[in-house]
């Protein structure tokens, strides 16, 4: 399933719904990116700057980032990716 739409749309709040009734977990790409951060990971050193800066995450990285997310769910709503072409392809 994909849920698109803009900002403020409720995306979120469609995503958090779907959660709770399938019980599955939820995984953000921000929770993903800040979460690599803060555990000082070589990636999370990597997206450190470039989240300071507001841009996007180049797709190998974040990519790589949600390979190691998702490693071992058995279910999972992702929020947040893909954001470009490349890493829908991955």
């Amino acid at each position: 399933m994909l849920i698109l739409g803009p900002q403020g749309s409720g995306k979120g709040t469609q995503a958090r719904r779907l959660v709770g009734a399938r019980g599955l977990a939820h995984v953000a790409t921000g929770d993903i990116l800040r979460g690599a951060v803060a555990a000082g990971t070589e990636r999370g050193r990597r997206v450190a700057p470039i989240l300071e800066r507001g841009d996007l995450v180049p797709d190998d990285l974040m990519i790589g980032l949600i390979r190691e997310r998702l490693e071992g769910e058995d279910g999972y709503l992702l929020d947040g990716f893909p954001r470009t072409i490349p890493q829908a392809e991955a």
